[in-house]
């Protein structure tokens, strides 16, 4: 697809982090660009600063999502691109035993339901309510109408103690990839993924320095933390070509996550 004036998107999670670089590369090209994010703060002045539109929206609620779609399109028209990236992380073990005391816990089930609820089904509910709206769009070369790119982790495939809720939503997103580009293969709507080691956003913004050098040197090559400009790189590498369809691709430096 070539990216100009003449295409809209939407970025979930765009205010800041992976989002707000992949809304940038957006923005360069000339691209009209839909932030959707809970911090209107960030969202605004991003929104401001790229010439775009904020629109205030949680993925896991279905009015506010609607609405979103509503906001951005009245802007810019009907969004040929969505880039999923709006998340969320957890760290609880499945049981675990208290070393003090010998009592024993399981997985918060409230929790869990909440990690799937925002980046399994959330990024569901933006898919196909975006591909909704692709499939009235005229047709560009080849029969493309549209292109979507959810963000996993690589904690899809090698997920630590602890992260099994997060791990189990990414992993979810995988899993759903293929066969949501087969679903809207007859419409022109390509859908790949990205999976993400471990990047230099704001989560890991508030580590200490000593655990951020310590994974910065457990990344194989290069010994540093992704930055999001790379991750918006793959993204637009993806959007770009069309002949990417259907693809769950690791970013992440050839790291494979130790248990710990």
């Amino acid at each position: 697809m070539k990216l100009d004036a003449k295409v809209a998107a939407v970025v979930t999670g765009g205010a800041s982090g992976l989002g707000a670089a992949t809304a940038r590369a957006l923005a360069a090209r000339g691209v009209k660009v839909a932030l959707f994010d809970l911090n209107a703060e960030l969202g605004k002045a991003l929104a401001a600063e790229l010439g775009g539109t904020f629109c205030h929206v949680n993925v896991t609620d279905e009015a506010s999502v609607v609405a979103g779609f509503e906001k951005a399109r009245a802007a810019h028209g009907q969004e040929r691109i969505l880039v999923n990236c709006a998340g969320t992380g957890s760290a609880q073990k499945t049981a675990s035993r208290d070393k003090a005391t010998g009592a024993t816990k399981h997985h918060d089930m409230a929790l869990f339901a909440r990690v799937v609820e925002i980046n399994l089904i959330g990024t569901f509910r933006c898919i196909a309510k975006s591909a909704q709206g692709m499939l009235d769009l005229e047709p560009l070369a080849h029969n493309a109408r549209g292109v979507i790119i959810n963000t996993a982790s690589a904690a899809a495939e090698d997920g630590q103690v602890g992260q099994v809720a997060y791990a189990a939503s990414k992993g979810g997103v995988v899993a759903m990839t293929l066969p949501i580009a087969r679903d809207l293969m007859g419409d022109g709507i390509r859908v790949n993924t990205i999976l993400p080691g471990i990047f230099d956003t704001p989560l890991m913004g508030r580590a200490s320095q000593q655990v951020r050098d310590s994974l910065a040197a457990s990344v194989p090559f290069p010994k540093r933390f992704g930055e999001p400009a790379e991750y918006a790189q793959l993204a637009l590498s993806m959007i770009e070509n069309d002949y990417f369809n259907g693809e769950d691709v690791r970013l992440d430096g050839a790291i494979r996550m130790a248990p710990r």
